[in-house]
C-alpha cells in the first residue's frame, strides 16, 4: 500500500489528547472507522489502515458503536476457511 503525506494543524494534537507522535495512528484510526461506517471500505481494508488485526477492529468499531457491515458471502467465506483450517 502506497502512502500519502497530509498535512494537519498543529492543534490536532491538543483536540486529540495525544502526543505529537501518535497523531498519525490516530488519524489512520478515525479514518479508517468512517470509511468503513460509510460503506467505502471492507473490514480487511480498515483494519489495514488502521494498522489493527481484523478482530481489533471490529472491538475499534463495536467500541463506537458501528455496526459490522456482514453479509451472506461474508459469512459463506469464513465457513470455508474455517473448514480448511479444521
Amino acid at each position: 500500500m502506497g502512502e500519502v503525506t497530509v498535512t494537519v494543524p498543529s492543534d490536532l494534537v491538543r483536540i486529540l489528547k495525544v502526543d505529537r507522535d501518535e497523531v498519525p495512528r490516530v488519524v489512520r484510526l478515525y479514518l479508517a472507522v468512517e470509511l468503513y461506517r460509510e460503506g467505502l471500505i471492507s473490514l480487511g481494508k480498515a483494519a489495514e489502515i488502521a494498522g489493527l488485526s481484523k478482530w481489533e477492529m471490529m472491538e475499534v468499531l463495536a467500541s463506537k458503536g458501528v455496526p459490522l457491515n456482514y453479509n451472506r458471502r461474508d459469512l459463506e467465506e469464513d465457513i470455508e476457511i474455517l473448514e480448511r483450517l479444521v
